[in-house]
């Protein structure tokens, strides 16, 4: 069978992995430009979970694609445009953002050629296509080479749920809160309640309900394997989501990838909050970057699910720490209060990133 070839890089992002392709190099029809890389990740058996015959990793975390090029808006330098495969549906999702791959986002461009590299650092403002949002990301590139290693040169990140330390990247979303729902609260209640359960849904750069544990009969800090075996837990949760979806300004999300349901419970590593997040079917092994996000500022709001759970630090300057199933995420959140309502500015968050390989996946013609 004659074979496409398909130049890509495979990126570490964060606490994700996928590939990553240079926009100009995929169809423009938006259809057979995800077939292709839906062949991509799990070849000519699509829709098998474990991706045997694709370069997917057989998990969500692992199952992503960037699509990058240079932007024509007029706030930004590169376009970055994230796709979800959905594990097993045979099928990408365009309806999220991914903070964990737009770390290599600015890394990808500088080794493909597309940006040029500064020395010692790099400095690119990134638009998020899927939802508009801008991200100002600095990379370590002494001699204009991107630093990938931590050193004494350009410092050290550690990053939960990543083995090792690595060059720290610096991303700084800029005015995201309602980039997928149109406002930071979308269904315009800081508190509603869905099935029984109060929830807060909210939007700073992920879409995401946030429940107590507590109300579902859980502690907050099962392991995620115990979750994904707690079918009744997981139909109603579904139920959850899909009655709240619309409400969001996300009309029907049975085959969405967002909301996002995050569980929160106490914090008991020092932290502001402990998480669970379902995204939404499996239960992430972390927390996602937007998802931290938009979470840390749930516990900011007054009168919101996370009142009386979260812990809130005593010098907002440290950042705000979000525990979840791997470690902890910590987010700067620049919030101000005009007439009586919260404004969420700068979200700032460190990630890591390794370009692990790079050469042409070939696709079943």
């Amino acid at each position: 069978m004659p074979q496409i070839a398909i130049p890509y890089m495979h990126f570490r992002g964060g606490s994700s992995k996928g590939l990553f392709f240079n926009a100009h190099d995929l169809p423009t029809n938006s259809i057979e430009r995800d077939r292709l890389l839906l062949a991509a990740m799990e070849g000519v058996g699509m829709g098998d979970p474990r991706q045997i015959d694709g370069l997917g990793g057989a998990t969500s975390l692992t199952s992503k694609i960037a699509v990058v090029s240079l932007s024509d808006h007029p706030a930004a330098d590169l376009d970055y445009l994230f796709l979800q495969v959905v594990l097993g549906k045979g099928r990408v999702s365009a309806g999220q953002n991914c903070g964990n791959m737009l770390a290599a986002v600015l890394p990808f461009a500088i080794e493909s050629g597309l940006f040029p590299a500064d020395n010692p650092i790099t400095t690119a403002r990134i638009h998020m296509v899927n939802t508009g949002g801008i991200c100002e990301v600095t990379v370590q590139t002494p001699g204009g080479y991107v630093a990938y290693a931590g050193n004494a040169g350009v410092g050290e990140a550690k990053v939960d749920g990543v083995p090792g330390t690595a060059a720290p990247i610096l991303c700084n979303y800029l005015d995201i809160a309602g980039s997928s729902c149109g406002a930071l609260l979308p269904t315009g209640h800081v508190r509603d309640v869905v099935d029984s359960l109060a929830v807060t849904c909210i939007d700073n750069g992920m879409p995401e309900v946030i429940i107590r544990a507590t109300d579902l009969g859980l502690t907050g800090y099962e392991s995620p394997g115990q979750l994904e075996a707690n079918e009744v837990l997981k139909q109603r949760l579904e139920r959850v989501r899909l009655a709240i979806g619309p409400l969001m300004n996300l009309g029907d999300v049975a085959n969405k990838t967002v909301p996002k349901l995050c569980l929160i419970a106490a914090p008991r590593q020092g932290g502001m909050v402990s998480t669970r997040t379902f995204i939404p079917y499996t239960v992430h092994e972390a927390i996602g970057v937007l998802g931290a996000v938009s979470t840390a500022t749930a516990c900011l709001l007054p009168g919101s699910v996370a009142e009386g759970v979260a812990v809130l630090p005593a010098s907002p300057a440290a950042g705000y720490s979000v525990e979840h199933p791997s470690g902890e995420f910590t987010v700067q959140l620049d919030v101000t209060t005009q007439n009586g309502t919260m404004q969420v500015g700068k979200s700032g968050v460190i990630r890591t990133a390794r370009l692990l390989s790079r050469g042409e996946v070939l696709v079943p013609q």
